[in-house]
């Protein structure tokens, strides 16, 4: 049905990030090699990474956690709001903020109060923009993105993240593999499984990080309550929620927690909830749900494949819902009010 109906500007616009963003990360994960380097050396003196951010790019910071703990790092993700109204203490840490605009009120508000610290550094996609003139900064090619939601921004921020973590000595090979390869699940089965529900749950274990990026996307773009919590959260008294109205989508990965997210599958599946899993464990499809099937991968690599099915899905659940797909009402691209 969506195939049939003209594309929305904001759709169209969209569209023209999506098609840049494997590029423009291959190229981003290059062009950064030596600040990624200083980031690394940072990381490398003081042990300790805090990663601050707003809205996708805070889910990009959920994502890459583990990653970084994985290689020694103590790290944690928390929302730039979060860190202004219950600041964590800053003296000892690595600071990595994360604003793709690089000019969001709770950017300017954070140096404004703190001044920033010698060990304070930003991503963003924005080399003249307030963050860049305030901190070093890994800055993500091809430029701002002008489309509503988070697309392009997501895989060049994944792809930065990746330079440092290959600075670090973590071999990006796979993720970069995945990068580059065009070749993506069909999606139509996920958006048929989804048709009838009128809210998302998104949950993932290792792979929570990415859940959150598609939550925040389904949302923006559909205007309907979706929503993320990692897996255990969600066995906690969430499930209560779930029935044939409420859609839950999964993410498991090759990693010791793969049976895990299996058995949270089944029992969404018990309460007549749709189920969709992006799946690179290698194991075997759950029966009853709609798998989305990817090469056998767990962190960056498998977050990478992933994302642009995700954005796809995403974009097609949207657009069985609202004529004026990527058009925000309530919002606007670049958040300068708190």
């Amino acid at each position: 049905m969506t195939d049939q109906k003209t594309r929305p500007a904001g759709l169209v616009a969209i569209d023209r990030e999506m098609a840049r963003q494997r590029a423009d990360g291959i190229a981003s994960f290059h062009d950064m090699g030596e600040m990624a380097g200083q980031v690394a050396a940072s990381l490398r003196k003081t042990g300790q990474l805090l990663l601050l951010g707003m809205g996708g790019s805070h889910a990009v910071g959920r994502a890459v956690e583990p990653l970084y703990r994985a290689l020694g790092i103590d790290a944690i993700a928390l929302p730039l709001s979060e860190q202004l109204a219950q600041p964590l203490r800053l003296a000892g840490r690595t600071i990595l903020i994360t604003s793709q605009s690089g000019e969001s009120a709770e950017v300017l508000r954070w140096f404004g109060e703190t001044g920033g610290t010698p060990e304070t550094f930003g991503l963003t996609l924005e080399a003249g923009s307030f963050l860049a003139k305030q901190a070093p900064c890994l800055v993500g090619a091809g430029g701002t993105e002008l489309a509503f939601a988070a697309t392009r921004s997501l895989t060049i921020s994944f792809a930065l993240h990746l330079a440092v973590l290959a600075a670090l000595g973590d071999d990006p090979t796979a993720a970069l593999a995945a990068l580059a390869d065009t070749q993506e699940p069909d999606v139509a089965a996920a958006v048929a499984a989804l048709a009838s529900v009128s809210a998302v749950v998104t949950s993932g274990r290792r792979l929570q990080g990415a859940a959150e990026a598609l939550a925040l996307g389904f949302t923006e773009l559909s205007r309907r309550p979706c929503f993320s919590l990692e897996g255990g959260q969600l066995r906690h008294g969430p499930m209560e929620m779930l029935g044939r109205d409420v859609g839950v989508v999964l993410f498991r990965g090759e990693d010791p927690t793969a049976d895990l997210v299996t058995a949270m599958a089944a029992s969404a599946i018990e309460t007549g909830a749709p189920v969709v899993i992006f799946d690179s464990s290698g194991q075997a499809a759950v029966s009853g749900a709609v798998t989305l099937s990817f090469k056998p991968a767990t962190g960056l690599a498998a977050t990478l494949a992933m994302l642009p099915v995700a954005q796809r899905l995403m974009i097609a659940f949207a657009w069985e819902r609202v004529e004026d797909v990527g058009t925000p009402v309530r919002t606007t691209k670049i958040t300068r009010s708190e």
